[in-house]
């Protein structure tokens, strides 16, 4: 999923003052906007080659990611005000903080890996997420 040359320096005006997220900025920076590869780089960097049994980092956080937001309609609805105004510095961050906030996965989530993944579910959308990342019956 990739982040056009537009949208990589709309994210960078809008975050240029909320300083917990520029690792997250400069993650994107040097993968050329491309979301997928700056989250397992800046996975790769706070958690190292972990896995949990066969799954690789980046799945199982997308899987908890997607219990713990799916159904949360709060965050659906401050992420669809987000997508309708993307200039939008408070609500952008307050996305990422709310992650970071209350978010729990097997580790720590900071601000700048909220910021990924508040950007990669505003690009994919969260009902394309959801059903995405619906486990296989």
């Amino acid at each position: 999923m990739q982040l056009t040359e537009a949208e990589l320096l709309q994210v960078q005006q809008t975050l240029r003052d909320y300083q917990p997220s520029q690792s997250a900025i400069a993650t994107l920076n040097d993968h050329e906007g491309d979301l997928d590869a700056s989250l397992d780089a800046l996975l790769r960097s706070q958690m190292g080659q972990a896995t949990f049994g066969q799954k690789p980092l980046k799945q199982v956080t997308l899987e908890v990611l997607r219990d713990q937001l799916c159904g949360d309609e709060g965050f659906r609805q401050k992420l669809k005000e987000y997508t309708e105004k993307k200039d939008s510095a408070p609500l952008l961050t307050g996305l990422i903080i709310y992650l970071a906030s209350q978010v729990v996965l097997p580790f720590p989530i900071d601000p700048a890996l909220a910021t990924l993944a508040v950007l990669y579910l505003s690009k994919v959308g969260i009902e394309i997420f959801c059903r995405y990342t619906e486990p296989a019956q």
